[in-house]
């Protein structure tokens, strides 16, 4: 692939994952994501030629290895800056947004795919879910908790912050953010501290 057919497919996919972000998966369309992403219409059906299907589970993992890429840098610093990092992360798409986006892989997850498509893209979210499990227990593990304990608070991590969002959005306010984050440290720390 050229760099520039590079850079189409790398914005029809980063463009998916805005509009699922913004309206779900059931409303997002292949035609619509063109045109948010600025490619053209045939480009989006030659870059995903089993169509929305492929689209939607590429950008379930955009999201995943993104998110990822910085939730494993974050985490170097500790679980409580990770966790923290993971917050900030959410709280600049809820506020940059207007309230508007929220986590792509969440969509993708809370919405049955339409009739007869494959469950591709709900299989790349729960991968990306455990990816970001394994990588807060790993943390907890690496300080101190006993790895049952970093599993559940990891788990338990990633459901608060995925709610949250979806809070964040229906009440228009970090309220819900604040709140999680604080409860969330305290956990982290008295299992680092326990």
């Amino acid at each position: 692939m050229t760099e520039s057919g590079a850079s189409a497919r790398e914005r029809i996919v980063a463009g998916a994952a805005d509009m699922i972000s913004r309206r779900g998966l059931n409303a997002t369309s292949i035609r619509e994501t063109a045109k948010h992403a600025r490619a053209p219409l045939g480009s989006t059906y030659h870059y995903f030629p089993e169509g929305k299907q492929q689209l939607v589970t590429e950008a379930v993992r955009y999201t995943g290895e993104w998110t990822t890429r910085s939730l494993r840098k974050e985490l170097q610093a500790g679980p409580v800056a990770g966790l923290l990092a993971f917050l900030a992360l959410w709280r600049k798409i809820v506020v940059d947004s207007d309230f508007r986006a929220g986590c792509p892989v969440l969509a993708v997850s809370i919405e049955e795919p339409a009739a007869g498509q494959t469950s591709a893209a709900l299989a790349a979210a729960a991968d990306v879910f455990a990816a970001w499990e394994g990588l807060l227990a790993d943390s907890l593990r690496e300080h101190g908790v006993e790895p049952e304990r970093a599993a559940q608070l990891a788990t338990l991590i990633v459901a608060a912050v995925e709610g949250t969002v979806a809070m964040c959005r229906a009440k228009r306010s970090t309220e819900p953010l604040d709140r999680t984050a604080e409860q969330l440290r305290t956990l982290i720390r008295a299992a680092v501290e326990g």
